[in-house]
């Protein structure tokens, strides 16, 4: 009887471990301060990025300048929520530290590697939580990737509830959103039919002046 609930708990635990595998890991912080986290992380397979990627901050704050979203729920609260227009991803002065760490990031990766980034500020109630908007980019040319997986979320400070230590406040779960870019025309659907993509050479070639001032 010993012998099948010990070959049990090792399935569990091969079980459990496989799965933690499949996910991401970091491989390097390239920025990280109070108001923001900048990692590389390592995909688990291989993803044929064209890492490193050579883009000026004021090139990446432009590009993150035309990025809007709103969540994206299920019918029928979908009904509703297209009433109401996209948001800017970032504010400007988000922008402006964000933009020179990504840039650098960028310049480091591998091509198995991806650039995840937290932006922070204080939460609802700063000595509890922080509130923080959370994703990640990658280049395949001439396409840049972005996906988005948390927008203001808040997102406790403590790792354990400060009121009982067996039971941790677990942080929120990444959200769906859709993301919209301008102009749109260089928002595309990629060459693989299924994943869209900024064509950030042309945007960056074209002679659209983007709002903002510059980010050195």
């Amino acid at each position: 009887m010993n012998k099948w609930i010990t070959l049990f708990g090792a399935l569990v635990i091969l079980s459990l471990a496989a799965g933690c595998a499949r996910l991401p890991y970091d491989t390097m912080a390239v920025e990280e301060q109070e108001r923001l986290l900048v990692t590389l992380q390592r995909e688990v397979t291989p993803a044929g990025y064209v890492h490193p990627v050579q883009v000026t901050a004021g090139d990446v704050a432009a590009i993150l300048r035309g990025f809007s979203v709103r969540p994206q729920w299920a019918l029928p609260l979908r009904w509703y929520a297209e009433d109401n227009p996209p948001k800017p991803l970032l504010r400007e002065d988000e922008i402006s530290f964000l933009a020179p760490a990504l840039s650098r990031a960028l310049g480091l990766a591998g091509p198995d590697e991806r650039v995840r980034f937290e932006v922070r500020a204080p939460g609802l109630n700063p000595a509890t939580s922080r509130d923080v908007t959370v994703g990640w980019v990658a280049v395949r040319e001439p396409y840049w990737y972005l996906t988005i997986e948390q927008v203001h979320a808040q997102v406790p400070i403590r790792k354990s509830d400060q009121y009982d230590y067996n039971f941790p406040t677990p942080p929120p779960l990444p959200g769906s959103f859709l993301l919209y870019f301008e102009p749109g025309r260089y928002w595309v659907t990629d060459r693989s039919g299924t994943t869209r993509g900024l064509d950030y050479r042309s945007f960056l070639k074209s002679a659209i002046v983007p709002l903002g001032g510059p980010v050195r």
